[in-house]
């Protein structure tokens, strides 16, 4: 486990958790996606909400990176067959059709852009729009354990936790996709949702995205009920999935022998 994540592991066992809410304690959610990245490869992995480049650059296969401003101070391409990265929001990316014209159909896909519930709802649309059915889409923050970090805006929230309302994307899902599958897995510090069973023509989200905002969007997580969002999930044990060997992930695993690496040259 890296430094990093060990400290991050540790900081989970030491929260302070707000009364009614239930922390995601497991294993940190970068050492997940370390464990994931280290043993398992698909044909297109995307990634929304980069900055560092810490995550994407464990990917093995095809990669495309959106964030609208980088700040990567590492080899982030290593052995992968090809990175596409883009400095742009991710609202321009998907509305410039990059996807579609190469005919991409996305494996693995891990939002975590802006935390706003409508930049999360439109992220998650497009990127549905353009996946495979037996596809993956991983989503951050939406298992938050206090009041505070819940806030829209993010003013004064420098060195605090922030999660923004990214945790109406599971009662909007819940309410709106029942078809589709969604777990929580219990990455700390803040969950991560999988979500599977997707359906790539499915426009509902699309046609009733106003109202969904409308409906969501000034709601607070007091007024919701703390408990009746706890209530409607459970936490799913991240490490028992990576010591099952990720079978979440089972339908869009490349075998490794399946990449293609760059060719070595002689200086």
């Amino acid at each position: 486990m890296s430094t990093g994540f060990s400290r991050l592991f540790q900081k989970s066992r030491s929260l302070q958790v707000a009364s009614g809410f239930r922390a995601a304690a497991g294993m940190p959610y970068g050492l997940f996606f370390q464990e994931l990245h280290a043993r398992v490869a698909f044909d297109w992995y995307m990634e929304i909400g980069c900055r560092s480049g810490r995550i994407f650059a464990l990917a093995p296969g095809k990669t495309i990176a959106v964030d609208p401003f980088f700040q990567v101070e590492r080899n982030v391409i290593g052995a992968k067959p090809a990175l596409h990265i883009f400095q742009q929001t991710s609202d321009d990316f998907f509305g410039e059709g990059f996807l579609q014209r190469n005919g991409i159909r996305l494996s693995v896909s891990f939002l975590d852009g802006l935390h706003l519930v409508e930049y999360l709802l439109r992220d998650f649309m497009n990127t549905e729009a353009q996946s495979r059915p037996e596809g993956v889409i991983l989503m951050h923050d939406c298992s938050p354990y206090d009041h505070e970090m819940t806030v829209r805006d993010y003013t004064g929230m420098d060195g605090k936790a922030w999660t923004g309302d990214v945790w109406k994307l599971l009662p909007i899902l819940q309410d709106y996709r029942p078809d589709l599958k969604v777990q929580v897995f219990d990455c700390a510090t803040t969950g991560l949702v999988a979500v599977t069973n997707l359906d790539p023509a499915n426009r509902v989200l699309h046609d009733r995205y106003d109202e969904i905002v409308q409906r969501f969007q000034d709601m607070t997580l007091r007024a919701f009920g703390v408990e009746r969002f706890f209530a409607s999930f459970e936490h799913v044990d991240a490490a028992a999935e990576v010591a099952a060997g990720f079978p979440t992930f089972r339908p869009v695993m490349l075998d490794a022998s399946a990449l293609h690496r760059p060719e070595r040259s002689s200086p």
